[in-house]
């Protein structure tokens, strides 16, 4: 389900009064109802207006004169306000966005690493004691040209049919590697998945052969 972020109570009224400022109904020199009368018509607390307020100050869309309330300064201020919230909207919604998709992206890969394993545990249940495990080990050379890649930019179950479910680096073992985690000379990649699977892993992580020109 789609959610909409709405933005803190004092950020919305800013806003409303910035545009009243910019359309004329608080001209420049008018002065801002007290705190105490906008609170009850936006029906916030004081102190939510007192930051609206502070912050249209900020902008010098009004000013704030101790015992005196505000008064507004300038209409193209209000304008540029206006603006400026607008763009940063649009960069709040992008970078939320930006963390659903990367969430999203986690919840499938998890979702594709519990398939893979049950598909393994199934076949195991039925196989015969003297059949291996459906595992295998692709090596990561020296020259390969996934070195310095993650899993997730190499595209790596959708390249070969596999999926990682194990990195061995040196004497430490990365279970459940997420698509995040980068690939080394000398790992050993721990593959689940079909023969076609680990020799696509091969092709996909052995060192392409150099082309020469001819002389």
């Amino acid at each position: 389900m789609k959610q909409t972020v709405v933005p803190a109570q004092y950020l919305q009224i800013a806003l409303d009064l910035a545009g009243r400022v910019a359309r004329g109904e608080l001209p420049e020199g008018s002065r801002v109802y007290g705190r105490s009368v906008m609170a009850s018509e936006y029906n916030v607390s004081p102190e939510t207006i007192r930051r609206a307020l502070r912050l249209l100050a900020d902008m010098k869309v009004v000013e704030v004169k101790p015992q005196s309330g505000a008064v507004v300064l300038s209409a193209d201020s209000a304008r540029r306000y206006m603006e400026t919230f607008q763009e940063d909207a649009g960069v709040r919604a992008l970078r939320r966005k930006l963390k659903t998709l990367l969430e999203e992206e986690e919840a499938l890969h998890r979702r594709i690493l519990e398939t893979a394993s049950a598909l393994v545990k199934s076949q195991d249940t039925f196989a015969s004691a003297h059949e291996p495990f459906p595992n295998y080990e692709v090596p990561v050379p020296r020259g390969s040209p996934v070195i310095g890649k993650s899993v997730g930019e190499l595209k790596f179950w959708q390249s070969t049919g596999g999926t990682i479910v194990a990195i061995r680096r040196g004497a430490a073992v990365i279970l459940s590697p997420g698509p995040y985690a980068e690939l080394y000379a000398g790992d050993v990649v721990v593959l689940a998945g079909s023969p076609a699977a680990a020799e696509a892993a091969h092709k996909l992580l052995e060192p392409k052969e150099e082309r020469h020109d001819p002389v």
